[in-house]
């Protein structure tokens, strides 16, 4: 089983890159009157408290949402689900992606959230309880083949692995283009880490090659701490929204400007 929990590092900076392009792109999806579906292959428990003592002691959350938040415009839509989070859980909780989207959808959309660990499971199973999530204890690329084409056909997938499985990195182009082949007006978005080893160049190398009109974006920041291995952020997206572009460059001047360096 793995070990990997996001309660250590919920709210960094890769989560500031990941959720405020996630909430972008279900803005835009939800503003046409047609029901969507939202996969997520690795959910996590959806719902995390920043103020405790695992979230505290890497100050990963200090260093990002805590340092971007107020970076971003007041009506963009991260920032509105937020809020929303903290009015709803108190004013510590911070929102992973399933209760992102699931705060965005509307009634008819459909929700599926796979995640594989028992007790970020059984977290997740209960933040999700109030908005009819369909959850399920299984591995996520398994989840993503057997749910593809879904209904809705008109969605959004996340595939955001924790790639403690090294693997994962070979295997993720061939999985994609699997699910491109079942449902090729989804909306796939890839999210992935860059660390200073590089182990995610012949990836999206591959997925450059395999889908050449699909939008990639990477943003670079320090470590939260000395020794931190985690310097920047990735989103690989196939058929990505009208607008994500010009949004992606917005977002990543902030981080520039965060940083010192180029987004």
């Amino acid at each position: 089983m793995l070990s990997y929990q996001h309660i250590y590092h919920a709210g960094n900076l890769a989560d500031v890159h990941k959720h405020a392009l996630l909430c972008a792109m279900l803005d835009y999806l939800t503003r046409k009157d047609k029901p969507l579906t939202y996969i997520e292959t690795h959910a996590g428990r959806g719902l995390y408290d920043l103020a405790a003592a695992e979230a505290v002691r890497t100050g990963e959350a200090a260093a990002g949402i805590g340092a971007m938040e107020r970076q971003l415009p007041e009506v963009h839509p991260y920032r509105q689900r937020l809020s929303e989070v903290r009015a709803r859980f108190g004013a510590s909780a911070y929102p992973g992606s399933p209760l992102l989207a699931a705060l965005s959808l509307r009634p008819g959309d459909a929700l599926h959230l796979a995640e594989l660990h028992p007790q970020e499971g059984a977290a997740l199973e209960a933040a999700m309880a109030p908005f009819g999530a369909h959850v399920l204890a299984r591995d996520g690329f398994e989840t993503a083949q057997a749910l593809t084409p879904p209904t809705p056909r008109r969605g959004l997938m996340l595939i955001d692995p924790s790639y403690e499985v090294k693997t994962d990195y070979a295997a993720i182009p061939r999985h994609m283009a699997a699910l491109h082949r079942k449902w090729n007006v989804g909306t796939l978005v890839l999210w992935y880490p860059i660390l200073p080893a590089g182990a995610h160049a012949p990836m999206t190398a591959a997925l450059r090659v395999a889908f050449p009109e699909a939008l990639g974006h990477e943003v670079r920041f320090p470590p939260a701490r000395d020794g931190h291995g985690l310097i920047g952020s990735g989103l690989f997206v196939v058929n990505p929204p009208w607008g994500l572009e010009a949004e992606a460059a917005a977002l990543g001047r902030l981080f520039s400007a965060l940083s010192g360096t180029a987004g």
